[in-house]
């Protein structure tokens, strides 16, 4: 009978790909993710089939923590503006508190390896953000673009934010500040 497989060590091969990716890349072999994991290769397969499994999970379950930290707390009850900056100063204050995930993201976003499965299932955890986006931008400018161009433009006003906000950290909140603003006049 097959041993039950352990939480503790998935999170741990996880927390390595995260790791090997940001300084390795997605080229990086399945070795160094288990040495980094500090377990033996063949064990990283009892929990991914697959190197490709691997990444497909890791950016679904970085995406899911990501969308998760935008919305937690989110006030339903109050003005637009205030909800969009709440969910805006969570995803950057979670991006700079977890660069390495942000980063590893990043390569994995960008990746034709991630399944197109993955992709909605990452694009279903971020649609809370999505119809936030939706419903701020509904009598706007961009009103009438495709929905998924106008998030890219606040995913990239986002990662623009959050990387001026790791190169000079004492001003951070004037960085996460002016990013909403940019965000907000684009989307009114």
């Amino acid at each position: 009978m097959p041993r039950p497989k352990s939480d503790v060590k998935r999170s741990a091969i996880l927390e390595a790909a995260t790791r090997v990716i940001v300084t390795q890349g997605l080229s990086a072999p399945t070795a160094a993710i288990s040495k980094a994991a500090e377990i033996p290769n063949g064990s990283l397969f009892t929990y991914f089939a697959t190197k490709a499994e691997l990444f497909d999970q890791l950016y679904l379950e970085l995406k899911r923590e990501q969308a998760m930290a935008a919305m937690e707390g989110l006030r339903r009850d109050a003005e637009l503006s205030a909800q969009l900056f709440q969910v805006w100063e969570n995803w950057m204050w979670w991006g700079r508190s977890f660069p390495e995930k942000r980063r590893a993201m990043e390569q994995l976003d960008a990746s034709v390896e991630i399944t197109s499965e993955t992709r909605s299932a990452a694009h279903a955890a971020m649609a809370g953000v999505a119809d936030l986006v939706d419903r701020v931008r509904a009598k706007g400018h961009l009103r009438k673009a495709p929905l998924r161009f106008v998030v890219g433009i606040v995913n990239s006003t986002a990662e623009t934010t959050m990387e001026f906000m790791d190169l000079d950290p004492w001003n951070a909140k004037n960085y996460c500040r002016a990013g909403f603003d940019a965000v907000w006049r684009v989307l009114n």
